[in-house]
């Protein structure tokens, strides 16, 4: 065994955990192979590990976050125009990690900074879909090709997103109290204790906002791992099945989670044999097409760019997942 295989197994995937989980189940006199044990097992060593890889990837990325506060980052992408802009707005939008709504409020900021229309989309479809965190998380679920290719399908959605949505010259359907928007340029200028203390409430903050969420998520994988046969997940969502991609883009939109709550029942899907490219269609449903965030984003934007904007990212959604089922054997 390598160095890097060990650190993947015991640092990310935290084998050394699960072996302890499964020592406690047994202590308690359940058996990790049955119905019960094998939840309990599931449920506690997944809490356990999202939980303190959270507390340390967000702590660690929040700190280089600090570098990059809003004004900064408008700053940055400010004068800059064409399909490198949109690049350079999906990529920025990797290192903020915000849900889709906590996005919106960038997205007016952004827009009532005269930034091109379609650069701040870019970053709106890029924050909440793609974050070194959700990068992390994924390779210690699945494995380095599978997060590597996640990053890469959500950056290519927020970057043809926000270039379509660009091209179309939608500034219009802008509201218009967005271009009145007061906007800041406030200098972040930190010292490295506040750096820290800005890290440390970030993970506060965001494990508050996120528990119910992991919670629920790892409940419902755990549910579907060790109760639901695996032959009625692959009549629902088999890949051979021309729908499950639909209807798993379609199950992900009226929820509202972030990825680290949609990770442990995507685990459970891929181990009933659902393919990787239902998969990632309905992690990106959640992340991306939540129906909060819509709600949100109507109050901002008129009706015909909402409905650009999700038709654009649901195309994009789908293409992504029919073609990851058509290649999966690549990565798993």
């Amino acid at each position: 065994m390598n160095l890097f295989t060990w650190m993947n197994d015991q640092l990310l995937r935290m084998l050394w955990l699960s072996d302890l989980v499964t020592a406690g189940v047994e202590a308690i006199g359940l058996d990790p192979a049955s119905r019960i044990g094998g939840s309990v097992q599931f449920f506690v060593y997944d809490v356990i590990k999202i939980f303190i890889l959270l507390s340390v990837l967000i702590f660690v990325i929040s700190y280089v976050q600090s570098y990059f506060p809003p004004e900064r980052t408008r700053r940055i992408l400010g004068g800059r125009s064409g399909i490198g802009a949109n690049i350079l707005g999906a990529l920025l939008g990797t290192i903020t990690p915000f849900c889709s709504c906590s996005s919106i409020p960038l997205f007016i900021g952004f827009t009532a900074a005269g930034l091109p229309l379609g650069v701040t989309f870019s970053f709106l479809i890029s924050s909440p879909l793609v974050d070194m965190a959700s990068v992390i998380l994924l390779a210690s679920i699945f494995s380095w090709p599978i997060a590597l290719a996640y990053v890469g399908v959500g950056l290519l959605v927020a970057i043809i997103g926000g270039t379509i949505i660009g091209k179309l010259g939608m500034e219009d359907q802008v509201a218009a109290f967005v271009r009145n928007v007061p906007v800041t340029d406030a200098d972040e200028t930190l010292s490295r204790a506040e750096r820290v203390a800005f890290a440390r409430d970030q993970v506060l903050d965001i494990i508050h906002k996120v528990w119910p969420y992991v919670l629920i998520g790892v409940g419902i994988g755990a549910a579907i791992h060790n109760w639901v046969p695996a032959e009625t997940i692959s009549a629902l969502l088999g890949q051979d099945k021309w729908w499950a991609v639909p209807v798993a883009t379609l199950i992900g939109i009226p929820m509202y989670a972030d990825i680290f709550g949609t990770l442990p029942i995507a685990e459970a899907l891929v181990g009933k044999g659902v393919g990787l490219g239902t998969v990632l269609a309905f992690m990106m449903a959640v992340t991306a097409l939540s129906l909060p965030s819509l709600i949100m984003l109507k109050r901002v934007v008129k009706l015909p760019l909402l409905a650009t904007f999700t038709g654009v990212v649901t195309v994009g959604i789908l293409t992504i997942g029919f073609t990851f089922n058509a290649i999966t054997h690549w990565f798993i």
